[in-house]
């Protein structure tokens, strides 16, 4: 830790708090229900109602399918961005060597370059481990899919209940597959380290703004909230979902 000066650690405090308070303000605030995501978390379940209404389910299953490849995708390249840092790690004395002489301020001690490429690994490890789990919801949310009769083959309030189920698992996927994503962006950010604490902090803003404005201001919010949700017997047009329980979007 002596290898970090004041500015250091003051860009990373900025950098933790720019990430962690997006998380909040997305996920847990009173403006997470302006968001994109949550307009798209309606469109989940609306999704799996709309299922229940189909003899085929074969968009279904190939819609699922491609969302658990992306997802798969993204770990894969989450798994070798850390193995690219250990290759740095591996290579620290040639990196600082090089870097003395470049008129970018790199770092050159050892101690501080490794601490930012420990960072940025941790960085990925947490965005591998979102996307690992992602996919496995995923998994999850088609199986129950596969366990939704068809309409007329059970009652209305045993679909009800099952496609809430498939519907509550696709939000949690979707949600942690998201902050997979923003840890790769955040990344992007914490990438203005190695040239120095000012352009660190102003990195992690410019990630910050560009994030805020896609969820609160972009032509996809604006096209995914313009009118209203597609209409369903079964589902209001909204719904609220929490990790720690969910409400019933079918009363």
């Amino acid at each position: 830790m002596h290898a970090l000066s004041s500015l250091d650690l003051a860009a990373a405090a900025w950098f933790l708090i720019a990430w962690f308070g997006f998380n909040f303000v997305i996920d847990s605030s009173p403006l997470r229900k302006k968001t994109l995501s949550s307009a798209m978390d309606a469109y989940r379940r609306n999704w799996m109602v709309a299922m229940c209404t189909r003899e085929v389910r074969i968009m279904d299953t190939g819609i699922m399918a491609g969302l658990q490849q992306g997802t798969a995708f993204f770990a894969s390249t989450a798994f070798l961005a850390i193995g690219g840092g250990f290759a740095l790690l591996d290579a620290t004395e040639t990196i600082v060597q090089v870097a003395g002489d470049l008129s970018i301020p790199v770092a050159d001690s050892r101690a501080l370059w490794e601490i930012k490429v420990l960072g940025l690994m941790l960085i990925f490890a947490y965005a591998f481990f979102k996307f690992g789990w992602a996919y496995r919801l995923f998994n999850y949310a088609s199986i129950v899919m596969g366990a939704v009769p068809e309409k007329g083959r059970a009652s209305m309030e045993d679909i009800r209940q099952i496609a809430e189920k498939a519907g509550d698992l696709n939000v949690l996927a979707g949600r942690h597959f998201n902050r997979g994503q923003r840890a790769f962006f955040f990344a992007i950010g914490f990438l203005g380290w190695f040239a120095g604490p000012i352009v660190f902090a102003t990195t992690t803003l410019a990630v910050l703004l560009v994030l805020l404005r896609r969820q609160f201001f972009s032509k996809a919010r604006a096209a995914v909230i313009s009118g209203q949700y597609p209409a369903s017997p079964l589902v209001p047009k909204s719904g609220e979902y929490t990790e720690t329980g969910s409400s019933n979007p079918f009363t």
